[in-house]
């Protein structure tokens, strides 16, 4: 089972098994639903890229494509594999399955099983402000689905920030 390090269910420290601890990437949704940070967002004729100041990843939403159905996932990702649909020139409606179980699905240790689907909402409201909203759907872990909900401004998307915690990071 899922011990976390945060959030209500805190586990003592030598029980904590997060797999963000042991260099494991932060996986989704939880790159979404933890600790806001930069994101850049590039759009191209067939995909959307997320690119994700936490930890330095990327994620694609495909825009010229279908899911996989779910007999055709035979290797489930730690982003999963995510389409997207505009569904007017400012709403962008993105669906995500496929996402490896040992991933979390928040910060407290939430789990999931190989039947979660995610639904993100991008909605432009105006210049600067971008409307996210978050559906989660898993019929084996929860009675009903639910929705975490975030505003974005602008600015966090303009360009992303350099992480001083980086190991790698430059040394003058």
């Amino acid at each position: 089972s899922h011990k976390a390090g945060f959030g209500v269910n805190i586990a003592p420290i030598a029980e904590i098994n997060d797999p963000f601890d042991t260099c494991d990437p932060i996986g989704f949704p939880r790159i979404i639903l933890f600790n806001l940070r930069a994101v850049q967002i590039v759009q191209t004729p067939k995909q959307v890229l997320m690119l994700y100041q936490n930890t330095r990843t990327f994620r694609t939403i495909w825009t010229d494509r279908e899911l996989p159905k779910a007999a055709e996932i035979t290797e489930p990702r730690w982003f999963g594999y995510s389409v997207g649909k505009w569904t007017d020139p400012t709403t962008l409606v993105v669906t995500t399955t496929g996402l490896d179980e040992s991933t979390w699905v928040d910060n407290t240790g939430r789990p999931h099983s190989d039947q979660l689907v995610v639904e993100e909402t991008y909605h432009r409201v105006d210049e600067l402000n971008i409307d996210l909203t978050v559906k989660i759907t898993d019929p084996v872990m929860y009675t009903q689905p639910w929705y975490p909900l975030k505003n974005f401004q602008q600015a966090l998307f303009n360009q992303l920030l350099k992480n001083t915690t980086d190991s790698g990071a430059e040394k003058k």
